[in-house]
């Protein structure tokens, strides 16, 4: 698992040099549970920021990685998703003019997402004695469900990090699209949309909010049968 998870610590290391960035998770979810998911890191508009800085070895003691370990964080994150029953049409793109990197692939079912991530969240859970959830999304009886709990270790962690380090997070986000076959009822998230046309939610959350526990990404939605 370590090796899939070089290519997120990477991309979470560039946005240390960068107060403005989303994550963005879109997810298309068919009726019968299986789907599409893709996740953008996009920098975009720290771009000249970021560009200048990576030209140096590291900035405030942090490394700053090169064009290559992120290439190479992505390729080794491509060949671990493909051995995950599941899984398939893997791709990944990065965009060194706009610093946006993205991974996406096909799902068989949402137990197939909870499998890239389930390991490691329990290894963390064990050795920092953290309480992540580790079933991040579950889809039954037309009830599309992404939950998300959310541990105070968060927010220790965070105010241990320096005055300077912490604003890195005061312009950043985390924005998900979720676009289904069937019309959306109802959504458990107030922060949440529903799309005019009833296909897709949308949420879009500040990562301060979320670090400090003011707002939190569970959502249910339920469909139409």
């Amino acid at each position: 698992m370590k090796r899939f998870f070089n290519f997120f610590i990477i991309i979470v290391s560039l946005t240390q040099f960068s107060s403005c960035f989303e994550i963005l998770e879109e997810i298309k979810l068919n009726a019968d549970g299986s789907g599409e998911m893709l996740v953008t890191f996009n920098l975009s508009k720290s771009k000249s920021k970021i560009a200048s800085i990576m030209l140096l070895d590291s900035v405030n003691g942090y490394k700053v990685p090169s064009k290559e370990d992120i290439g190479l964080a992505l390729k080794e994150a491509k060949s671990h998703l493909k051995t995950i029953e599941g899984i398939s049409n893997i791709k990944t793109t990065s965009d060194f003019d706009n610093y946006i990197f993205t991974i996406s692939c096909d799902f068989s079912s949402t137990a197939n997402l909870d499998a890239v991530f389930k390991d490691l969240i329990s290894k963390h859970n064990k050795k920092s004695k953290t309480n992540f959830n580790t079933t991040n999304f579950s889809y039954s009886a037309n009830s599309f469900k992404r939950t998300f709990s959310y541990d105070e270790s968060v927010k220790r962690s965070f105010y241990k990090l320096k005055s300077e380090d912490r604003e890195i997070f005061d312009d950043a986000n985390y924005t998900s699209i979720y676009r289904f076959e069937n019309d959306v009822e109802q959504v458990s998230n107030s922060n949440a949309k529903v799309s005019p046309n009833k296909k897709a939610v949308f949420l879009k959350v500040d990562l301060m909010s979320l670090i400090l526990g003011e707002k939190n990404i569970t959502n249910s939605i339920q469909l139409s049968k």
